[in-house]
């Protein structure tokens, strides 16, 4: 990526800034309420750290009712607000906004939406994938998506639960690479100390299930689901390339924040907003 090296000093440089405090919660939306926005330093106006959401279609079942992964597409819940668009726009704002607040790095107030195939995608290093329990990509994704971060790219999924999901987004990442296993990720690995000091794999559950679950200690979404799990994609040179957060949803801790203030503290303060900054501070720095 051409723009990786610039990334690289602004995060070095932004990993000294990092205050522990959030002030205020927060919940934007475009539609009839004010956006938090910022002028980024002009010189760095191509460099700021942008959060790119990708859009992708989904299918019907799972791999063995899709014909390999062509056939079965509904691209009517893919691109009309399906799952590709899962917590959009509140999470990508949110998250943007705390990375600003919280770092001196230069971020951009407008996150993007964007197709894997889209020629724009080179100009973004960090790419996110949410939902991806129905995910199904084209031949020209698939080539696309493996050039991408073969070339430098890294990608986050997140927000998909149980072996059913597992093993669709597993059939789909495994055509990206055939040759490639996602692995398990230690508690010690830097990426959960990078920034903040994470001290266990949080699962982070969906606004509705952490508060029917509350009284009982249940933060998953299903009974197969009640481990979350961290697992990566390396590249030949044992570069980080992909990141799956599995069994727990980052997104909505970040999107949800401003809804309930025990939500906030317990999930969207404590965990969601922390790894998810320590995941793009270690890819922009490895």
């Amino acid at each position: 990526m051409t723009k990786l090296r610039w990334f690289i000093i602004l995060f070095i440089i932004a990993s000294a800034a990092v205050t522990l405090t959030f002030a205020q919660r927060f919940s934007y939306e475009r539609r009839g309420r004010p956006v938090p926005t910022w002028e980024p330093d002009r010189e760095f106006f191509y460099d700021v750290f942008t959060f790119a959401r990708i859009r992708y279609s989904s299918g019907y079942g799972g791999p063995s009712q899709r014909g390999g992964g062509r056939g079965g597409r509904s691209f009517g819940r893919g691109f009309s607000g399906g799952s590709w668009a899962t917590d959009y726009p509140d999470s990508d704002l949110n998250f943007s906004y705390r990375l600003h607040q919280l770092t001196s790095m230069e971020v951009n107030p407008d996150p993007v939406v964007l197709g894997l195939t889209d020629s724009r995608l080179v100009n973004y290093p960090f790419i996110y994938i949410v939902e991806p329990g129905r995910l199904v990509f084209s031949e020209e994704e698939v080539k696309a998506l493996r050039s991408y971060l073969l070339n430098g790219g890294f990608l986050m999924v997140d927000d998909f639960w149980g072996q059913a999901e597992w093993e669709n987004f597993y059939f789909e990442i495994k055509r990206v690479f055939p040759d490639r296993e996602p692995v398990e990720l230690p508690l010690s690995h830097p990426i959960f100390h990078a920034v903040f000091d994470i001290k266990e794999k949080p699962q982070i559950p969906s606004i509705n299930v952490a508060l029917a679950g509350r009284a009982y200690g249940i933060t998953w979404e299903r009974e197969d689901a009640r481990v979350p799990h961290y697992k990566a994609i390396y590249d030949d040179k044992g570069r980080m390339m992909v990141i799956i957060c599995h069994n727990t949803d980052l997104g909505d801790g970040w999107e949800r924040e401003g809804e309930n203030e025990w939500y906030f503290h317990e999930f969207s303060e404590k965990s969601a907003y922390p790894l998810g900054i320590n995941i793009v501070f270690y890819a922009m720095t490895h």
